[in-house]
């Protein structure tokens, strides 16, 4: 004769103990990983134009001509309301005289100084950029020549098209999320 109490397995009485420590286990892992994803997933805005219109012939460092200077100021415009939200964090500019005056009009309405980064390395530029303005909104003022080269830069994408001598009303907006994929507007002012 077999005892009652051997025939009883002790499985079924700690199943429901096993399962809550794993459901409550699973659910703070998720927890946590969606209040990681919340944290860093602030997306940082580069604008990035060419200097305004320039004087021809006038030298190594020229600057604005009139209608550099009115297009300085559109852009001041565009970007220097400081009451609304979304307002420029950090102005970059080439050191050339053309850049720092486009730049000049904004910076002032914004209270900012322009910090004057080498154009050259485009790279280096907006790893500083990133680092330094993590989920900010950052316009860079630069010669034709480096305008593609950041917006390839930060977005990952290849081969975009000169900008050329005429065209000084190209504007990129880049938006650069800490995870996924950079997306670039390519837009005229």
């Amino acid at each position: 004769m077999t005892r009652y109490y051997a025939n009883l397995q002790r499985g079924p009485f700690l199943m429901p103990i096993w399962l809550s420590a794993m459901g409550t286990l699973a659910v703070m892992c998720l927890l946590s990983f969606a209040v990681w994803v919340w944290v860093t997933a602030d997306a940082t805005t580069v604008i990035i134009v060419r200097h305004a219109e320039m004087e021809i012939n006038a030298g190594g460092d020229p600057p604005l001509t009139p209608a550099g200077e009115a297009r300085a100021e559109l852009l001041a415009r565009m970007f220097g309301d400081s009451r609304t939200v979304g307002v420029i964090d950090a102005i970059y500019v080439a050191a050339t005289l053309r850049s720092r005056l486009t730049a000049a009009p904004l910076a002032a309405r914004l209270g900012l100084m322009p910090i004057v980064a080498p154009a050259h390395d485009a790279h280096d530029l907006v790893r500083r950029m990133l680092r330094e303005h993590p989920g900010g909104r950052i316009l860079v003022v630069g010669p034709s020549d480096t305008v593609t080269a950041m917006v390839e830069s930060l977005s990952g994408a290849e081969h975009l098209p000169a900008i050329a001598e005429s065209d000084y009303g190209t504007l990129y907006i880049v938006t650069v999320p800490r995870i996924g994929r950079a997306n670039f507007l390519r837009l005229t002012y």
